[in-house]
């Protein structure tokens, strides 16, 4: 009994980029397909949301009370919840609750309404007076937001940019508690499970190195748009 506690179960670090590198890979597919529907729902909601409000070039106060309670909603739910109560959608959408797939829909549901309020706060950092300018010269809506605000809020949305895919990683990780692969799996299914703390030491220090260098590159990137 007392050899068998004292047994390292742990991987050799010789073997350890074996089961790591895969991991890796899962996981930045995860989000690199996670974060291209953000974007695409995202911003489109952020630029509306801001529009509607009293401080946009369209305030209409009933469309902006039902998408701003949307988005509050979608914020509210912690991730490890909202993935088990949208299981049935899940389910539904992509025919498993398991894999990566599974995983892809409850971080979407998460990071849509996060980056969609990070783009509203962007665009009304940004002067009225230039979109009002925009207005009055002749240009429509959309192009007013697309030359004006957009353009004008680039470093901001770039730094909104960067938090969400800081907080998708996060979120990948914890995707791995229903089975979706990457590192977070890996982490759970032998570092935890199988008491193996050279897999669990690996996974800790890639991430923490991953956020590290995406942080680096988005600050890098609004130092490069600000003017």
């Amino acid at each position: 009994m007392n050899l068998l506690a004292q047994q390292d179960f742990s991987t050799p670090w010789s073997e350890v980029h074996t089961l790591l590198l895969p991991a890796y890979g899962e996981t930045w597919i995860m989000v690199g397909v996670t974060m291209t529907l953000v974007v695409l729902a995202g911003i489109p909601l952020g630029v509306v949301l801001h529009n509607t409000s009293e401080f946009g070039l369209r305030p209409n106060p009933s469309v902006f009370r039902v998408l701003n309670t949307m988005v509050n909603i979608g914020r509210s739910l912690p991730f490890l919840i909202l993935m088990a109560a949208i299981i049935p959608v899940t389910r539904f959408l992509v025919g498993t609750t398991v894999g990566i797939p599974a995983a892809i829909v409850p971080m979407t549901l998460a990071g849509v309404p996060f980056f969609a309020r990070l783009v509203q706060n962007a665009l009304r950092e940004v002067n009225s007076d230039v979109a009002d300018m925009g207005l009055v010269s002749g240009g429509n809506l959309l192009q007013v937001v697309r030359t004006v605000q957009l353009s004008e809020a680039l470093p901001a949305l770039a730094g909104a940019l960067t938090v969400n895919v800081i907080a998708m990683i996060e979120y990948s990780a914890i995707a791995g508690s229903i089975g979706a692969g990457g590192v977070g799996n890996l982490a759970i299914t032998y570092g935890y499970n199988r008491f193996d703390d050279n897999i669990m030491i690996a996974t800790a220090v890639s991430l923490i190195i991953t956020i590290q260098v995406v942080q680096f590159a988005g600050d890098r990137l609004v130092k490069a748009l600000t003017r």
